[in-house]
């Protein structure tokens, strides 16, 4: 039987975070809901009209590649892509192709062929009318929003590799602030080029256009591997051609032959100047590197170094790095309450936050931080310290003061705890039998009493202790 390889290349387009629009003044928003709003004449392609670079989002592109280690284009220009669709006003977009911004680079070990610049096409609207006839509308708000396309080299060879690539740039999108990257929005796509050979050269590839989710990338990428190696195995032809994803079927399908790069006949747009990026100030390449802040591989590296984090709490931290500078603010460099930290930040306190809706932290670092302390010099116990967490969530004070307001400090008071170990032995003789048969289980059990009675304020080391001591 014959052995088939898959090579997947991905091309993912961002919508960039700018004030306005890519050629134009037109307001940039993605959450504007009526339509046609945010638009003019020359985002919708009226004659006689001339675009204008949009600088802030050249920075944007030029923050990307110097993030992923590509090489900044001394010189670039842009080009009209000619093709003819509801959806583009002009009848052409104004991209890159000859010479975009950025080549090379890499992300998750998986190299980038390049990263240029374009503008985003309008949005349409596909309604079902009287007489069953469809009919579209188009929405022009979306046209023109400055977009960023970055294409992999084919050397992807799993679905997952696909979709770990896909995560991992839009948290690179996200610390650099350039982009949301939502994928729900619509602010980030993916399309998939896929191929399946049993031999060492490409076949024939396939793409499957507009992914708009993780799992949506992961699925498409397996059902195409999947279906082009049953059409090898039957010596059935796979046809070069775009294909669209139904989510509900879990299927890719036929939308159209797919178009070669001479197709659009570019040219260089006559209405735009040529850049020559190190003649431009605001693209000063060494500026722009001290623009940006930690990202996310170098963090992963720090908080394993430094803190002992397992992957799986730092990918946590990673993907909410708001809460990574609040654990940051915590624990202040006191290695005592590194581990307690963690386990209750990431654990109680996001539990907390979420049940209540809150997406900010509403307990300041300094009474977080004493509460840890707390724990760790066994003023009171795990149980209390949930107790005092969830009572900080709406009065953010001293987890001290709560403490002592609601009795949760831990009792140390051998003389007090004997009284306390002396009675429930006296009402559990059953439990303090099959105890001293050999169970347990039964001393677990007496050293609960041991908490109820005290409303968890004992210190349940120094229970266990005495209930031995106590029992033999």
């Amino acid at each position: 039987m014959k052995t088939y390889t898959a090579t997947i290349g991905l091309e993912i387009h961002a919508e960039l975070k700018t004030k306005t629009k890519m050629f134009c003044d037109s307001k940039n928003d993605a959450d504007e809901i009526k339509p046609n709003t945010n638009i003019c004449p020359v985002c919708v392609g009226h004659p006689g009209t001339l675009p204008v670079i949009n600088k802030e989002a050249v920075r944007s592109v030029l923050k990307v590649g110097i993030a992923i280690g590509g090489e900044i284009s001394d010189f670039t220009e842009f080009d009209r892509k000619n093709y003819f669709y509801p959806d583009i006003p002009k009848g052409y977009q104004i991209s890159q192709y000859k010479y975009p911004l950025i080549k090379g680079g890499i992300i998750n070990d998986i190299k980038i062929t390049r990263v240029h610049l374009e503008e985003d096409t309008a949005t349409l609207n596909h309604e079902s009318g009287n007489m069953n006839h469809e009919s579209s509308l188009v929405d022009f708000n979306r046209a023109g929003v400055p977009l960023m396309e970055l294409v992999t080299e084919p050397v992807i060879h799993s679905a997952k590799s696909a979709g770990d690539f896909a995560r991992e740039l839009q948290l690179l999108l996200r610390y650099l602030g350039v982009s949301d990257a939502n994928m729900e929005k619509g602010e980030m796509r993916v399309e998939a080029n896929i191929s399946v050979s049993d031999t060492s050269s490409f076949g024939t590839k396939t793409e499957v256009k507009n992914l708009n989710s993780f799992k949506a990338v992961e699925k498409a990428v397996a059902y195409e591997i999947e279906r082009q190696t049953k059409l090898l195995e039957n010596n059935e032809k796979v046809l070069q051609e775009t294909r669209g994803w139904n989510d509900v079927k879990g299927e890719t399908y036929s939308q159209r032959i797919k178009e070669d790069s001479h197709d659009y006949r570019y040219f260089p747009d006559p209405d735009l100047p040529k850049l020559k990026i190190s003649e431009i100030p605001e693209f000063a390449v060494e500026a722009l590197k001290k623009e940006i802040g930690e990202l996310p591989s170098a963090k992963r590296e720090r908080f394993k170094k430094d803190f002992g984090a397992t992957d799986k709490e730092i990918e946590v931290f990673i993907e909410l790095p708001e809460i990574a500078k609040y654990f940051e603010e915590v624990v202040k460099g006191d290695s005592k309450i590194i581990k307690l930290a963690i386990n209750y930040i990431l654990s109680d306190y996001l539990g907390l936050l979420k049940k209540e809706g809150k997406t900010t932290t509403t307990i300041s670092a300094d009474n977080f931080s004493k509460l840890m302390s707390m724990i760790n010099d066994n003023k009171i116990s795990s149980r209390g310290a949930k107790d005092i967490l969830a009572l900080m969530m709406n009065e953010n004070i001293d987890p001290e003061i709560i403490a002592e307001k609601n009795g949760l400090l831990q009792k140390n008071d051998e003389g007090e705890i004997k009284k306390i170990i002396e009675k429930i032995i006296t009402e559990n003789e059953k439990v303090v039998s099959d105890y001293k048969k050999g169970k347990e289980a039964s001393l677990q059990f007496l050293i609960g009493q041991g908490m109820k009675v005290t409303k968890g304020s004992a210190n349940p080391e120094m229970l266990k202790k005495m209930f031995k001591e106590s029992l033999t």
